[in-house]
């Protein structure tokens, strides 16, 4: 029986100027395998700001695919998977 991971992904805009929440939206259409999305803005540097999810993933699925989907939208300057842990219950 396949259980289910805890994911953490940290997601750099292009831009200062990126709208996060256009980004948003496309990172809920693109990741349909995944469950319990959570999102927050983090801050990084000179108004940079960082969207940072947090969402349920099948353990019998790639965590590449993650990385791969959230790459492809427009405005997203790189998507690196910051932590996964085993979910219980």
């Amino acid at each position: 029986m396949a259980g289910t991971n805890a994911v953490t992904v940290q997601v750099m805009p292009e831009s200062p100027d990126t709208d996060l929440e256009e980004v948003e939206k496309g990172i809920r259409g693109k990741l349909t395998k995944a469950a319990n999305i959570q999102f927050e803005e983090r801050d990084i540097a000179f108004g940079l700001k960082a969207l940072v999810l947090t969402l349920a993933w099948p353990e019998s699925e790639d965590t590449d695919e993650i990385e791969n989907s959230i790459s492809e939208i427009e405005g997203v300057g790189s998507a690196k998977i910051e932590d996964i842990r085993r979910a219980f219950g």
